[in-house]
């Protein structure tokens, strides 16, 4: 057998596995951008792309652990033919497949993305075990677990390069030829570490427990402290883009942060794990608490101590996880335990939570996992200051659990009424939250304990609001409807208002964003005049059917709505707009901008796309191609209405390049309609292809022309929110 080299060349082996990482996590928004135009951007689309890169990496680790029998030369010859193979596919691009059918999102979304990126994210996914184990077969290679914090070091960079450079500076077919560049790169550095391991075998040094069988409860955790985690991130994006703020930014945020959690919890230095480990029960508790006290409030403290959470309780199971590693020999069978597990809560946060709950029932839940799984550590020792007797100390737990659960279910039932809790409020729960972390010193009451705050400071009411349907979860969000003490209804979607129709003689008034003296009520009011008698009408948003009460005789209207569920709810009687003003108007269920675009040309006098509304921004709905398509639905003389209310993203520049690119005549209207219970303020842009239509809506109020364009134009190929944030308002 050769002589190994004298160095085990750490470094080479730790930059092709920060190069496969990188590519890996680069690589996941990259085609979740890809597909945008054909699944537009619900949460849900990227809880789905997630459970398939899940999928892949648990079939990736699989096969690095089933190679593992071979010796190392053949195991470098079998994965570069597998990277040779999987780079046939690139570069990438989105697969051809049948148009999406309303009602399986949830397999088609899945099958799309593991087409499209399948063959080469299973080739990389693989690198992490496998590279590790040949580094580990140099006699003086050392621990070769660290390697796995360099592993998520890249993932993390490679997540946060993606919004930060590749997205705002590069086309998407220059993204994808750039990481196909990658790709080729990541191989070579494959053969060069392959190349200087070509005669080594794996020394049986470390084989000295191999022939023990490891416990079912230590293999247990194996996939449960990752699952959990796991589980957690995806609850967390989902609990964010629901009940805090609709931002699609904010889906790399939770994925970040749990990528990074795995470089602390598997640094070769363990002095910021065990910090981790320290703050893990506090942070459990009271990030738990405030989480679900505020949820439904879109409170910015609440998204930033759920972020906080996440980060802290899945860096100390992850760093508990490497404290329950085996030997370098298990090396493999113990990370594809670890893609199990990650890929379980995957799972049960993608496809089985959605499917069994009508909320977030989730994000409670893997909040209790947590902590049943987070060691205790310190806090154990709390109760024994207190008292050494144990029935005193059991007395205790019990007594502390009950003044909790009450405590806090006052708390919840006082600020009910409150549109934001005052400072009172505030330290009342600090105290409450600060009584609990007592019960921390067994791990049966601060589960209790934890369970206790989650129920009283919101489970409960939310619980009952199951019980009574009022909620509704398709693939799309989760929607409610209330009422207000005055009998008014409301639809909401997550924390924004899809509609609301009034209770007294008043009903069939048009409220929300759609009153009289909004842009979108003044050009349907005056519609007949606008375009002429007998208007085609379009709108790409259902809501509850508020515009519908905008009619006229002769006009023909259709909607476009995406969500069969939002139609279920317009037409169940809650709300009357669509039966009482627009019966017989057209319904076409599935995304608006395919739909458009089957239809014949100059299909509409007035075509609205109010998928604005809330804070999540449709990018596919936003582009050339699809304002292309706009123009070709709307007749010569026709007017197109573009809803662009937003907090968080000023698209006034955005409407006004490709007004500019696509020859537009446009200007627009903020109605500052005073905030009462049935009026909001609200932003709508008119264009046309005629000046004319324009000139006559400019006479029913003070519209003026657009600000000058910025930046480059939105395409399928390029569009980056990242200019356009309005930092200030996430403050």
């Amino acid at each position: 057998m050769a002589e190994l080299p004298a160095a085990p060349r750490r470094w080479l082996f730790t930059l092709a596995i920060f190069v496969g990482s990188f590519l890996l996590f680069l690589v996941q928004p990259m085609v979740a951008r890809m597909a945008l135009p054909q699944l537009g951007g619900a949460p849900n689309v990227w809880n789905s792309a997630m459970l398939v890169y899940q999928a892949l990496l648990l079939a990736g680790y699989a096969y690095a652990h089933l190679i593992g029998r071979f010796s190392l030369r053949k195991q470098g010859v079998i994965h570069l033919a597998v990277l040779v193979l999987a780079g046939l596919t690139l570069p990438l691009s989105l697969a051809p497949v049948s148009p999406l059918q309303t009602g399986w999102e949830v397999v088609w979304v899945p099958w799309l993305f593991l087409l499209t990126v399948g063959p080469a994210f299973f080739a990389v996914s693989a690198q992490a075990p496998l590279i590790q184990r040949w580094f580990a077969a140099h006699p003086d290679a050392g621990n070769p677990y660290p390697l796995y914090a360099a592993s998520n070091l890249g993932s993390f960079t490679g997540l946060l390069t993606y919004p930060l450079l590749a997205e705002p500076l590069l086309t998407l077919g220059e993204q994808s030829g750039g990481w196909t560049a990658g790709y080729i790169a990541m191989v070579a550095l494959v053969g060069l570490a392959a190349f200087s391991r070509r005669d080594a075998v794996v020394v049986d040094r470390h084989r000295s427990a191999d022939e023990e069988t490891i416990a079912w409860r230590r293999k247990a955790l194996w996939l449960m402290l990752p699952a959990v985690p796991s589980g957690l991130m995806l609850s967390t994006t989902t609990y964010l883009t629901t009940d805090i703020m609709a931002i699609p930014l904010l889906w790399v945020i939770p994925l970040g942060l749990y990528l990074l959690s795995y470089t602390i919890a598997f640094a070769e230095r363990r002095s910021m794990a065990k910090v981790f480990l320290v703050l893990a029960p506090p942070v459990v508790l009271v990030g738990g608490g405030i989480a679900i006290f505020a949820a439904g409030r879109a409170d910015l403290l609440a998204a930033i101590v759920s972020v906080i959470l996440l980060f802290v309780a899945a860096t100390a199971l992850h760093a508990r996880l490497y404290d329950l590693r085996p030997e370098p020999a298990r090396l493999s069978q113990f990370y594809l335990y670890t893609a199990a597990g990650g890929a379980l809560g995957g799972l049960f946060t993608a496809i089985l939570a959605p499917a069994l709950f009508d909320w977030t029932w989730e994000h409670p839940l893997l909040i209790l996992a947590a902590a049943a799984l987070i060691p205790l550590g310190v806090w154990r020792k709390l109760l024994g200051l207190m008292s050494e007797d144990r029935q005193t100390a059991r007395l205790i737990l019990v007594v502390g659990v009950f003044l909790v659960f009450n405590a806090a279910l006052l708390l919840y039932t006082r600020v009910q009424g409150d549109p934001e809790p005052g400072q009172l409020d505030w330290l009342a729960l600090l105290a409450i939250l600060c009584l609990a972390m007592v019960l921390a010193a067994r791990r049966i009451s601060f589960v209790l304990v934890c369970a206790a705050l989650l129920m009283a400071l919101g489970g409960l009411t939310n619980l009952l609001a199951s019980m009574n349907g009022e909620r509704e979860r398709s693939y799309f969000g989760i929607y409610s409807i209330t009422q207000r003490a005055d009998g008014d209804t409301i639809l909401m979607h997550g924390t924004t208002i899809h509609g609301i129709q009034l209770a007294d003689e008043n009903s069939l008034e048009p409220t929300a964003y759609y009153g009289r003296s909004s842009g979108v009520g003044l050009a349907l009011s005056e519609a007949e005049r606008l375009v002429g008698p007998n208007a085609r009408i379009g709108s790409v948003g259902l809501g509850v059917g508020t515009l519908a009460c905008y009619r006229q005789p002769g006009q023909r209207w259709t909607f476009f709505e995406i969500d069969p569920t939002v139609l279920e709810f317009s037409q169940s009687g809650n709300f009357t707009f669509l039966e009482d003003c627009a019966p017989d108007a057209d319904m076409l269920i599935g995304d608006a901008r395919l739909r458009l675009d089957e239809l014949p040309p100059a299909s509409f006098d007035v075509l609205i796309i109010d998928a604005f509304s809330s804070d999540a921004i449709p990018l596919h709905l936003l582009t050339l191609e699809a304002m292309a398509i706009y123009e070709r639905a709307l007749a010569p003389g026709g007017i197109l209405l573009l809803h662009t209310s937003n907090r968080y993203v000023r698209l006034e520049p955005v409407v006004a390049r490709l007004a500019q690119e696509g020859g537009l005549y446009a200007m627009l209207w903020h109605d500052k309609a005073e905030r009462r219970n049935d009026l909001y303020s609200s932003t709508w842009i008119a264009l046309s292809p005629q000046r004319g239509p324009l000139d006559a809506l400019s006479t029913t109020a003070d519209w003026r022309l657009l600000a000058a364009p910025e930046g480059p134009v939105w395409t399928d190929e390029y569009a980056s929110v990242l200019p356009y944030l309005v930092w200030e308002n996430f403050l």
